[in-house]
């Protein structure tokens, strides 16, 4: 079984231009949507609501920078202060280019920034690249146990 890829997002609209990309590219992978900083916390470190589900982190979190509750360098201080979480693969993905938000970002140990293109075909190229490096090629860490599909 493939691990999920976790989408935090809380605008609609992007949340829904992420999924037709994210299906677009075709990856196998489920995705796990939640709205709020917290909301990915609680996933994360099943907690809440995700008390019950099944133990293992997703392949990949796409993480919003501007949430509500928690925002998303919050979020990526937690993941990274968490030693079961400190290898999970976090990408920001976001329309904001400040550059204190850059540099916090990777301060805070991020694995890639990525700004949301505006045109839909570039935002949606985007995606699956991402989508496809860290859901399909990315090699993690010794230990972190990705199942793989053979054959």
């Amino acid at each position: 079984m493939l691990k999920p890829i976790l989408l935090v997002e809380d605008d609609a609209r992007d949340l829904e231009l992420t999924l037709v990309a994210l299906e677009r590219s075709q990856l196998a992978n489920d995705v796990v949507i939640t709205r709020d900083g917290a909301q990915a916390l609680d996933y994360l470190l099943r907690e809440g609501e995700w008390t019950g589900r099944e133990p293992g982190q997703p392949a990949v979190v796409l993480l919003d920078l501007k949430l509500p509750k928690v925002n998303g360098l919050e979020v990526l201080q937690t993941v990274r202060e968490t030693p079961a979480l400190r290898g999970l693969p976090v990408v920001m993905l976001t329309s904001s280019q400040e550059e204190s938000d850059v540099v916090r970002s990777y301060d805070l140990g991020v694995n890639a920034y990525v700004v949301k293109p505006v045109e839909f075909r570039q935002f949606v190229a985007a995606i699956a690249d991402l989508g496809m490096f860290w859901a399909v090629l990315n090699e993690p860490p010794p230990g972190s146990a990705r199942v793989r599909r053979h054959g």
